[in-house]
Parts: C-alpha cells; structure tokens; sequence
C-alpha cells in the first residue's frame, strides 16, 4: 500500500486510486422511458417487444433509500434521480421524499424529459425535490420530434417547465445534446427562447454513451464551437465554477439575460474532477458513465446483509476505481466501445 493511500484512509476521505473523492450519487429508478432518442434509445432496438427489467427487478423506494443513506457515509452529499424516464415510476413522490429525509444530503434535484412534469411538478417539490433538470434538444417542433425518436411532444415539455417554475423548483436546467447536422442549427433560437427566463441552458458534446447510438467523433459539436456560434449573437463571458468537480463551464451573457453552460465530455474531458457513482435501477454500482460492467448489489440487499457489510462493499469499490474513458478515448478505448452498458441503464 502506497504512502499516499495511508495518508487518504487516515483522513476518513474514500478516495479511488486518482485520489477522487466521492460526493455525488446519480440513481437511475427505472429502465423504461418514453423517448425513442436515437442517441439513447434507438426506436429500431427498443421496439415494442424489448424486453426490459421485470418490475421486481426495481429497487424499491426504501431500498433505494437505504443505499444512498449508506452512500453518504462515504461522503454523498448530493443525489440526482435519473432514469430512463424517472417520471414513468408511479411511486417517483416516495422516492424523494424517503431521499430528502436523509441525513447529510444537502442537495437533491432530478433529470427528465419533462412530458409528465406538469403534473408531478408540485408534488415532487412538497416532496423535497430542490432542483429539475429537462432535456431538450430543440425549440424546431419537427427537430424536437426526431431527436425524441417521434415521441415528444413540444408543448407539453414547456407546460411541464413552466409547472416547474411555479413550483420553486430553481434553477431549472435545460440540456441540450448538439450533434452536427441534427440540430445544431436550432441552437440560437433555442437559446433565444430561454434568455432572460432564469432557465439555464446546458449544451451537451454528442458523446459516445453505450454501444447502439452510432456515434461518430465527425458528430460531435464542440463547446469552443458553440461559445463562438453563441457568442457571436450574444456576447458571453466566463464564470467561476461553483464547485469543483462541476462538469458544466458557466458563462453568463454580458447584457445580463442569464447563464448558460457547456458540458465538453469530448472535447476537454472532466474525468480527474469527476466525483460522482451511479446506482442503476435494478441494483448495480457503477463508476463511470462509460462503464462495461458494475457491482451487483440488489442479491446483497436482499438476503439480510448488514449496514456494515453493504458500506464495507461500497468503499472497497469506490477505492479499486481507476476510469477515466474521457481522458483516454481513442485507440485505447475501442476494443471496449461493444461492451459498454446503456446510458439507460445507469441514467446521464
């Protein structure tokens, strides 16, 4: 064992072999979603016959507070609730409010692509949801309705961010996934409808998630790109990052309409600043959003295992961690493009 190591485990820090500490635990609830976006969930794969995750297969709402409350003995401070489609879980109220009763979570915000929002907007708030975040590719309705796989629907995304709105769910987050030739010819307008809102928007670099989507690096639209195309409109400027480890730089226009951000996965990898685990929907550790495999934790949870056992698990994890695709993409990396598991699966 390395000085270095002695040094970390005499702290109480969990830190991985790059001396990454952990802070942020991303919880996918459910497999299923209502997109067919072919950059995720190809429509021509995930067909009507797909078979996906049998129910009891699910973590349920206790279990899944059970493991982030055990996370945040290894430092967790902060849960994102993903999906699929996080919204499709009936029992989705339940699940944030068993979450915001955690001791030591400071923050507690939630990703989707805001079809059912307006109807749970008000609930998830009363809940304890803090923040939202929702993904949306375009304000062009035939560009939104391809890049949902001909699934979404324009309109109710903006009721559902508006309901957002109204129920102090702040700030709200806009993603954006830029893929060249797709939509980035709709980002002006996109940003034109948000400006001055409070919304932020955050542009995504197309990234090579999972193994179905195609991804070409011919594709992929920078963010130094984009900060060009954008500030070109509108004059930007730099802003201080709120954290480290915080994965969107932040801009703010000059004529004072608000903030946007850019996520360069891609272009200016963020892998030694990444302080973040997954936890899937049906029970699995993961480490990397490019992962090819993870740590099975459903079977533990289930036959009796201890608090002790399960954070004893949970650390030896988290302290035998060494990815950083992002940093390494290329040649290095490509005898593992087929294996890598579904951006569904582990959630954004």
């Amino acid at each position: 064992m390395s000085e270095k190591i002695k040094q970390w485990q005499a702290t109480g820090e969990v830190r991985d072999t790059l001396g990454r500490v952990l802070r942020d635990l991303r919880i996918s609830v459910i497999d299923r979603c209502n997109y067919r976006c072919p950059y995720c969930m190809p429509a021509d794969i995930y067909g009507e016959n797909y078979e996906w995750l049998p129910r009891k297969h699910w973590l349920t709402p206790g279990e899944i507070k059970r493991v982030a409350g055990l996370f945040t003995q290894l430092g967790v401070t902060k849960l994102r609730i993903t999906g699929g489609e996080p919204l499709l879980r009936k029992d989705i109220v339940e699940i944030v409010d068993g979450l915001s009763s955690i001791p030591g979570i400071e923050d507690i915000a939630l990703t989707t692509n805001g079809t059912l929002l307006e109807e749970r907007a008000a609930q998830l708030k009363a809940a304890g949801l803090e923040r939202i975040t929702i993904s949306l590719d375009s304000m062009d309705e035939s560009v939104f309705s391809a890049m949902s796989g001909q699934r979404g629907e324009l309109a109710s995304v903006l009721t559902g961010i508006d309901a957002a709105r109204d129920a102090g769910l702040a700030p709200i987050k806009v993603n954006v996934v830029v893929q060249k030739g797709k939509n980035d010819h709709t980002v002006l307008d996109l940003l034109e409808h948000f400006r001055g809102t409070g919304a932020i928007v955050r542009f995504i670099e197309y990234m090579d998630v999972g193994t179905l989507n195609g991804w070409r690096l011919e594709e992929v639209v920078t963010s130094k790109e984009l900060v060009e195309l954008i500030s070109a409109r509108w004059p930007v400027e730099p802003l201080q990052r709120n954290y480290r480890g915080e994965v969107a730089q932040r801009y703010a226009f000059k004529d004072g309409q608000g903030e946007i951000g850019f996520i360069s996965s891609v272009s200016e990898p963020f892998c030694g600043d990444c302080h973040r685990g997954r936890l899937s929907a049906d029970g699995t550790i993961y480490t990397c959003l490019f992962a090819t495999n993870g740590t099975p934790l459903r079977d533990v949870l289930r036959s009796g295992a201890s608090d002790a056992d399960i954070v004893g698990l949970l650390q030896n994890v988290w302290r035998h961690r060494g990815d950083r695709y992002s940093e390494l993409r290329g040649k290095a990396t490509k005898r593992a493009r087929s294996s890598k598991v579904e951006m569904y699966r582990m959630g954004g």
